[in-house]
């Protein structure tokens, strides 16, 4: 059984621990050295969470997912990644040369079965699916080859976009991607072991039972190994750090009209062998 690691909040209180298709296992009142799942992955702990799940009781039923790592540092995204997503700027351009990236914050971010909050200043609200991954190892100037080496864990991102904030300004989309609640990681992650969890991934992204993104990440134009490498060229990656790896064609601003997100709608992003990230959309309060 594949371990699954989310942060959770039950009866007032936010632990981390062990998903089950039928509740949590409390992990964090075990290791107090580790007030949250980034401490444990900073300190290579995944395996010791995998042993101390093993055989314990469900702890709790009812329960709020929160972003798994919400005190993350550093978020990077990569953006057009996919050969059609290339194609529907329309613009002529060839394929990049160089990857596009762009900072997101944890703020902005919400966890699994909670709402993407639409802003009243604007309502287009969008939704990318992707993948995203944990480093778990530090390291500069990393070689793709050994890139797979410094990934701890894997899960699902909903990177959701206010897209007319993202034409603000001739050179960056910041103040597009970092609404508050705007987007949604989770709903736990999934410890990295070997190259097919991410070599052989599909991602499938659904509006209201609608599918609007299906691609695999064999068709990234950047693979993830790329993206670590050439990252880490100009930063140095630590453990903790989070990158989302990129979305495939089928945003709603691709429309003809866009398909902008609304209140009511259900924003489904599946990635197999990670599970479903699923949002409703609500408007600020």
């Amino acid at each position: 059984m594949t371990a699954k690691f989310a942060t959770y909040t039950a009866d007032g209180q936010t632990f981390y621990g062990a998903a089950t298709d039928v509740g949590m296992i409390a992990l964090s009142p075990d290791f107090p050295q580790w007030p949250t799942l980034r401490d444990v992955i900073v300190a290579g702990g995944l395996g010791q969470l995998e042993t101390a799940a093993q055989g314990r009781e469900i702890t709790h039923t009812n329960v709020t997912y929160e972003m798994p790592l919400p005190n993350t540092d550093r978020i990077l995204c990569v953006g057009v990644n996919f050969p059609d997503r290339n194609a529907e700027y329309k613009d002529g351009s060839d394929a990049p040369k160089h990857m596009s990236l762009f900072p997101r914050f944890a703020s902005g971010f919400t966890g699994h079965g909670q709402p993407l909050i639409r802003p009243p200043e604007n309502h287009t609200l969008d939704y990318e699916g992707e993948v995203a991954i944990v480093i778990g190892k530090a390291g500069r100037r990393i070689q793709a080859v050994d890139a797979y080496g410094h990934i701890a864990a894997i899960t699902i991102c909903n990177e959701g976009t206010i897209r007319d904030w993202v034409r603000h300004a001739k050179f960056n989309v910041t103040q597009g991607k970092n609404w508050d609640k705007s987007a949604a990681i989770g709903p736990w992650i999934v410890p990295f072991k070997e190259a097919s969890q991410l070599d052989d991934a599909r991602i499938i992204t659904r509006v209201n039972g609608e599918v609007r993104q299906d691609d695999t990440l064999s068709r990234m134009m950047f693979p993830i190994r790329e993206e670590i490498a050439y990252i880490s060229t100009f930063m140095t990656l630590k453990a903790g750090d989070i990158i989302v790896t990129g979305t495939p064609t089928g945003a709603g601003a691709r429309f003809d009209p866009p398909r902008y997100l609304k209140p009511g709608d259900v924003v489904e992003v599946e990635v197999n062998g990670i599970g479903i990230l699923r949002n409703g959309v609500e408007d600020e309060a």
